[in-house]
């Protein structure tokens, strides 16, 4: 179960969650509003002072990866592979509660059945209602977090912040930024901030991020991929308030009757930047690396990365296809190549380039 959770990830994230197995239609704006003039700049800027350090609301995530849909409850939708593509699938609903980077709660909203996250401090708790399971973990102390909601973020705790961030970290000379009109998500005003690669070399066509006119935090997140024309992936608020939710939220006891398990501390890799600016580490050192830079960028995980289970579930086989030297994943806007030696290669490109960086290395 545990991940289960920690693969309710945007779809940009997809590659390296299939690869490090650590974790495994576009938002609904209002009408057009009419906001003081702001350069790409200044929104920016306004993301990176936004003071947001608590918050409740409700979250919608809506996918259409070209991957097959999967029952949300029963046992198909909690274990294994098919965990990860039901998420990563379709449509979802859930409750996110948050005071600070260490207290959070997480709701996922099936049909007939709930999966809660709730941290606080370094106490991470899992649970299942469709089964009845739970599952602890104690987290590593961090370093003191400053004010806002940005970092350190609770593993598995997505929200349109959280892939905003992924997405501006891509932002440089290879990407055009503008602002778009003004516009009102769950409720609020906020700015339209539209980006698009240059490059022709990435499945991504263009990221779209509402934020916040009053706050600076961004509502909603719109990820549009080459040649498609719904978005591949969207998340965005339907409701939020910036109030400092119950603190008895962050409590958990796992019901009565409930099988509870208790995990090891997550061992989480240190990836490169994510740009393709930050040390080159070569694969051999058991650390992963990246080919190339900004949108057309490659990561490479060495053998091992990949737990045997996942690698060689039928889901697994179903959901990729057979290539020269092992097995691929391809969906509009993420590529994954697995090779038969145990190594992963992975990015928002098509597959041609994983081969290609592949027969480099």
């Amino acid at each position: 179960m545990t991940r289960v959770w920690l693969r309710w990830l945007p779809a940009a994230m997809v590659p390296l969650a299939l690869a490090a197995a650590a974790l495994a239609g576009s938002y609904q704006a209002g009408a057009a509003t009419s906001l003081p003039n702001k350069t790409a700049e200044e929104v920016i800027a306004m993301i990176a002072r936004s003071d947001v350090r608590a918050l409740s609301g409700t979250l919608q995530q809506n996918s259409d990866l070209g991957l097959p849909q999967f029952p949300s409850t029963g046992p198909v939708a909690t274990q294994g592979p098919a965990s990860v593509i039901e998420l990563l699938s379709g449509s979802h609903t859930a409750r996110v509660y948050m005071d600070g980077p260490a207290k959070a709660r997480f709701q996922v909203m099936d049909m007939l059945a709930e999966r809660d996250l709730v941290r606080n401090g370094t106490n991470l708790w899992l649970y299942n209602s469709a089964d009845n399971s739970a599952a602890h973990m104690t987290l590593p102390v961090e370093p003191k977090p400053g004010p806002a909601l940005h970092s350190p973020a609770t593993p598995g705790v997505t929200t349109p912040d959280v892939v905003a961030q992924h997405f501006l970290a891509a932002v440089g000379p290879s990407t055009e930024v503008t602002v778009g009109e003004g516009t009102t998500v769950a409720g609020r005003t906020a700015y339209q901030l539209v980006i698009k690669p240059r490059s022709t070399g990435t499945l991504v066509e263009s990221v779209t991020i509402a934020v916040d006119s009053a706050s600076g935090l961004p509502l909603g997140v719109d990820v549009r991929a080459r040649g498609q024309a719904a978005a591949a992936f969207s998340i965005a608020f339907t409701d939020v308030s910036l109030s400092t939710p119950d603190a008895g939220l962050f409590s958990f006891t796992p019901p009565r009757g409930a099988a509870v398990e208790e995990k090891a501390t997550p061992q989480m890799r240190a990836f490169p930047d994510k740009t393709g600016q930050g040390p080159q580490t070569k694969a051999a050192t058991g650390q992963p690396s990246i080919t190339g830079s900004g949108w057309d960028a490659v990561v490479a995980l060495p053998a091992g990365t990949m737990p045997t289970d996942v690698r060689a579930a039928p889901m697994t086989a179903q959901l990729s296809q057979a290539v020269p030297g092992g097995r691929a994943l391809t969906t509009s806007l993420v590529s994954v190549l697995m090779l038969d030696d145990g190594r992963i290669f992975a990015g928002m490109v098509p597959l041609e380039r994983l081969q290609a960086a592949a027969a480099a290395s």
